[in-house]
């Protein structure tokens, strides 16, 4: 891996005709926060890392004000949660090329899916497309897979997809934002499990996979309890991770929104376990373009090992 850090990002969040705009858009940032549009609506959620101020236009002022909802975090020792101008919000739907899913504020700060995420997005459905020869089956893992936007792009590419996530909820979500995107048709392994209990069991069957995608979280727990803390478990789920893969593996992908983290820290991790492939490794930030002051605003580091 050469020792520098690449900018991962999107510029092709799709404009709504119907709404004259994006699908979804960083306005703003400043202050600790970030100002965001999800379709129809505005949300301020915190960005602890925003140390400059914010525009000072008198349109984003006003946007900043009207926001539909805000998330406070206990940091700035509020109460913390939601604060919403009107309810309830319910769930809507969004989209991005084609693979369409439903948004909502939850209770952690997120609305269901990782708008930076989507320049992964288009690696997985680029790439998956390109490995396949007509001859076998890819077969893609989401290891923590939360809602499933990554699973359904590569689901639309061909792929077969083993979606797993510690959450009934979230799995049932990713279900519906299969079903939203018109492609329940095609068979979709949904597995709600501890991710390391998976993957051993994987290894014990003989299952492989040729692409793998991973998110793990800060800190989670499974559905009997098991705790995960990323700095304890990051190291085993990485062995575990190197014993199911292929032969000719297409690609891994590495997400990490744990603040003691880094990028670089990360791609020689990644780089460790993919040591025996002859594939590269390029680590980096996970990224949006914030409209009010041309900014590339990072919001997790991420390591991609790719053959290609």
């Amino acid at each position: 891996m050469k020792n520098e850090i690449k900018i991962f990002y999107s510029k092709e969040w799709p404009f709504d005709p119907a709404q004259g705009q994006f699908d979804y858009e960083l306005l703003d940032t400043g202050e600790g926060e970030k100002l965001e549009r999800f379709g129809k609506y505005i949300f301020v959620r915190p960005y602890e890392d925003a140390f400059w101020p914010k525009a000072l236009t008198k349109e984003i002022q006003k946007t900043w004000e009207q926001a539909d909802g805000k998330f406070w975090s206990s940091k700035v020792g509020a109460k913390a949660g939601w604060k919403m101008s009107k309810m309830p919000f319910g769930r809507w739907e969004m989209e991005y090329k084609g693979i369409k899913f439903l948004a909502s504020p939850t209770p952690f700060r997120h609305l269901g899916f990782f708008p930076e995420q989507a320049s992964h997005w288009d690696f997985i459905e680029t790439r998956l497309r390109q490995g396949f020869d007509g001859q076998r089956k890819i077969k893609f893992l989401n290891l923590f897979g939360y809602t499933g936007v990554a699973s359904l792009f590569a689901l639309r590419a061909g792929a077969e997809v083993t979606h797993v996530d510690a959450s009934k909820q979230t799995l049932n979500w990713a279900k519906e934002n299969q079903k939203l995107s018109g492609l329940e048709k095609i068979p979709m392994r949904v597995i709600e499990d501890d991710v390391l209990k998976f993957l051993e069991r994987e290894i014990k069957r003989g299952n492989k996979y040729d692409a793998i995608i991973m998110d793990p979280p800060k800190f989670g727990r499974g559905p009997k309890g098991e705790t995960w803390k990323i700095e304890k478990n990051l190291p085993k789920l990485l062995s575990l991770v190197q014993k199911v893969l292929s032969d000719k593996p297409l690609f891994v992908i590495l997400t990490s929104y744990a603040t003691s983290s880094s990028s670089l820290s990360i791609g020689y991790a990644l780089e460790e376990v993919m040591k025996d492939f002859s594939g590269k490794v390029e680590a980096g930030e996970l990224c949006i373009l914030e409209n009010s002051n041309n900014r590339i605003i990072s919001l997790a580091h991420t390591a991609v090992w790719s053959i290609i």
